[in-house]
């Protein structure tokens, strides 16, 4: 089944206005063949880990945010934002890809047409970020700059661009109104995607207010200063190494040991299967 497009009717609403100034200022499917990247990029390494979950997630759900490109012949393009998402497609095997098409020229129209356009009231804060990193990227804006040309504090600008860093299948979550803009800036102060994504299914099956959400994300990020979780974190007085070591070996197992600044701490014995619990307990068991 062809995926939906993920970005709505709003991102296409926000450049209306464009078209009549700027030709081809629509989002357009390029065919991946046709498109080159820019020789003067100066980003020449990406990490292959990242490509390769980013294409991971284009597989799943397609991709959120268009790149920007310049015709340069007549079945020819050329990169100017947004070379890492062309490469995860790539990765993807996608025959096209999303794309604005500019000309060399535009700058001043593109600008009109985005920060005019920007206050609409039917763009969601997927398609807000969207346009304000795209006025970043393309026309070489500061923040600051930003702040200035829209009229928004800079605050406001930089939780937008924020949303951008969650995971596509979050952002994508945004655009249909499964969560608000509240559940997201929650959810961005986790790190881990993983644990965001969690999050997010948790949101949408169990209808969580924004309130409990900042509630959960308090909790975790409280558990996780009390009790660092790994040896690599913390760093132990050599009689507790000799202590853990000695666990180690006991129950022949690496243990998790971690320990707070107020002396209260955790042992944590790992086990593989139901069969090695059971060799665990009567360890533990003999002890006494």
């Amino acid at each position: 089944m062809a995926k939906r497009n993920a970005l709505g009717r709003g991102l296409g609403a926000l450049i209306d206005d464009a078209d009549k100034m700027q030709q081809n200022a629509g989002i357009n499917e390029i065919q991946i063949s046709k498109i080159e990247v820019n020789p003067f990029q100066p980003r020449n390494n990406f990490d292959q880990d990242a490509l390769n979950e980013l294409a991971a997630s284009i597989r799943e759900i397609g991709l959120i945010q268009p790149i920007t490109l310049r015709k340069i012949s007549e079945n020819k393009f050329q990169i100017i934002a947004g070379e890492r998402r062309f490469r995860a497609a790539q990765l993807a095997g996608m025959e096209s890809i999303p794309a604005y098409i500019r000309k060399a020229n535009d700058d001043g129209m593109l600008e009109m047409a985005l920060v005019e356009n920007i206050q609409r009231e039917d763009l969601d804060s997927i398609e807000i970020a969207l346009s304000y990193q795209r006025l970043i990227d393309e026309l070489e804006f500061t923040q600051e700059e930003l702040s200035a040309r829209v009229g928004k504090k800079r605050s406001t600008i930089a939780n937008y661009l924020r949303l951008l860093r969650l995971p596509a299948i979050i952002q994508k979550g945004l655009i249909e109104k499964q969560i608000s803009m509240g559940h997201a800036r929650a959810i961005i102060n986790i790190n881990e995607p993983k644990t965001q994504i969690m999050i997010f299914d948790q949101i949408v099956k169990y209808g969580f207010s924004v309130r409990k959400v900042e509630e959960i994300v308090r909790d975790l990020s409280n558990q996780k200063d009390q009790y660092p979780t790994s040896e690599k974190k913390q760093k132990f007085p050599k009689e507790y190494q000799i202590i853990k070591k000695q666990l180690d070996k006991m129950f022949s197992s690496q243990i998790d040991f971690s320990m707070n600044n107020r002396g209260k701490g955790k042992i944590v014995i790992p086990f593989k299967s139901e069969k090695d619990l059971e060799r665990i307990v009567k360890i533990i068991e003999n002890q006494k």
